[in-house]
């Protein structure tokens, strides 16, 4: 596995892979790597002959006051993690190599990145946007991979995509989860074994809500209230809980047939995110 730190290590690699005839796939991650990152990894080499892991804490979707400073940097555990996992290349670049320092320019994807966790950390998703179509412009990847546990994020993305013409094939990996249910993440590292044992409640509320609507419960505000109180009792600070459409994330309907169940709640000092999506 090669490790490269500029845009033109990167983009002479991946020259030699397509004059080779070769395909390439990409897996953006902000490190701290966990099993739901190897598993995109894992999938990655199934869709491609070649796979580009990219480490970079991006500044741009952090807001004030965020984990930006404090957020895990974990590069040579990363890397041999990666090197495992049979990755061919990461691209471990320093905020200089991405940013100018005058950079004028944001890609932000209108109404959607405004919603649930844009209302609670305004200019993230398009700190998320304007970051992945640079990497989609450096690597010219075939297929770009991401967590399906960011439903929002991989929404904006795929929305990005479509709206901007990237050649590129979008997949989403099943959210990979510890024994409790709890999503992976590299933020739980910020949990207390206490908080860890409740933190699973999240995912709980979550199936108890989609239980509720395939057994036929005509209300979805009252399925979100419920659901908010559940975790207020739990010991959470909820930010929301909605059914959405899984196709635009807008609030569901009663005719409406492919679901996505939507949360997020602090734990403590640790905010975590989760979903379930599903047809009824």
């Amino acid at each position: 596995m090669r490790t490269v730190n500029t845009v033109s290590e990167l983009r002479n690699a991946v020259r030699e892979w397509r004059s080779a005839g070769q395909s390439v796939a990409l897996v953006p991650t902000m490190g701290n790597l966990h099993a739901g990152h190897l598993a995109l990894v894992s999938k990655a080499k199934e869709k491609a002959d070649r796979v580009v892991v990219s480490i970079f804490i991006n500044p741009t979707q952090f807001g004030v006051g965020e984990d930006f400073e404090s957020y895990p940097r974990t590069e040579q555990e990363d890397q041999e993690k990666l090197n495992s996992s049979g990755a061919d290349l990461v691209f471990l670049p320093a905020v200089s190599e991405v940013y100018a320092s005058d950079a004028k320019t944001i890609v932000s994807i209108a109404g959607l990145s405004e919603w649930y966790c844009g209302a609670s950390r305004p200019g993230h998703f398009d700190g998320v946007a304007t970051v992945v179509c640079k990497l989609f412009n450096i690597v010219q990847p075939d297929t770009a991979l991401f967590g399906l546990k960011d439903f929002q994020q991989l929404t904006v993305i795929r929305t990005m995509v479509r709206d901007l013409n990237f050649p590129i094939e979008i997949v989403g990996v099943e959210t990979v989860r510890e024994a409790s249910g709890l999503a992976m993440s590299s933020r739980n590292g910020y949990l207390s074994a206490d908080e860890k044992a409740v933190a699973a409640k999240l995912y709980q509320s979550l199936c108890i809500a989609r239980d509720a609507i395939l057994a036929g419960q005509q209300s979805y505000e009252d399925i979100e209230n419920s659901a908010l109180l559940f975790l207020r009792d739990c010991g959470f600070q909820p930010e929301y809980f909605t059914v959405c459409r899984a196709g635009d994330l807008k609030k569901a309907g009663m005719d409406d047939m492919d679901l996505v169940l939507l949360a997020a709640a602090r734990l403590g000092k640790t905010r975590l995110i989760d979903n379930i999506y599903f047809s009824r």
